[in-house]
């Protein structure tokens, strides 16, 4: 396995390669062959970078504050992915939330990467893909879970240490050495039904059943919520060979 460890702005600009089985901080892109995933969601340290170099103001910020399910979408003024249950967050590690499909996919394009398909989210999710995974994990597997053969560790509103959004790394790690792949908070994908996108993963506010592969959530793409996060995956160029170097003629000697 190859980690891809972002060190400055943009995935793309700046990734360092960290050999492989040396430890990766929760984030880290994880490769996965010719393209890589976000270990964790998008967090609020790093949604907060992104914002200072690009001068970003969310839509929930500009109106009025994010949406939380009570008596219907409620409107939470003050919410946002500064304050995601409108009080200072206790660490950055949490998930950026509040963001609508375009607000993410903005992110990811300035990291380098973009928001995966459901396909690709499915894939790195559910089957391992490592060469080399540690135990109990096993290459080319498929598991019914993303963290494996169980839910349990995952962030769900099943008995747990977190009553709202874990911070990254927190929960239990899971297929491909990822963290919240189900539950936590809900994931934009680019799957489209007209102008709605779909969510995948289910998210603390449900129980296990929505972490599943075939759970069909689709929300509108200009919606954003307390619970609604992302992660991003990123195309790799493969390695070139060095070019064939001609032959010299005989009697010299390469400088």
């Amino acid at each position: 396995m190859t980690i891809l460890r972002n060190v400055g702005t943009g995935l793309g600009a700046s990734a360092a390669l960290v050999c492989a089985g040396a430890w990766a901080q929760a984030g880290d892109p994880v490769s996965l062959g010719d393209w890589a995933i976000d270990r964790t969601e998008v967090t609020i340290g790093q949604f907060e970078r992104y914002v200072r170099a690009t001068g970003t103001v969310t839509r929930a910020e500009k109106e009025g504050g994010g949406f939380e399910y009570g008596a219907g979408w409620e409107r939470r003024p003050g919410w946002s992915w500064r304050k995601p249950d409108g009080v200072a967050p206790v660490s950055a590690d949490l998930p950026a939330v509040h963001l609508d499909f375009a607000e993410a996919q903005a992110y990811c394009r300035w990291a380098g990467g973009r928001l995966p398909s459901g396909a690709e989210w499915q894939k790195a999710g559910f089957t391992e893909l490592r060469d080399a995974p540690p135990a109990p994990w096993v290459k080319g597997r498929t598991y019914p879970w993303t963290t494996g053969d169980s839910p349990q560790g995952a962030n769900t509103s099943d008995a747990d240490p977190w009553p709202r959004a874990a911070p990254a790394g927190a929960t239990r790690q899971g297929v491909n050495g990822l963290f919240d792949m189900g539950a936590n908070v809900w994931e934009w994908t680019t799957d489209a039904q007209g102008k709605e996108r779909r969510t995948v993963g289910g998210s603390w506010w449900y129980g296990t059943f929505n972490m599943k592969a075939d759970v069909q959530a689709y929300k509108p793409a200009d919606f954003y919520a307390v619970y609604i996060g992302f992660r991003c995956v990123y195309d790799l160029k493969p390695a070139q060979a060095n070019p064939a170097r001609a032959p010299m003629p005989v009697g010299q000697s390469r400088p």
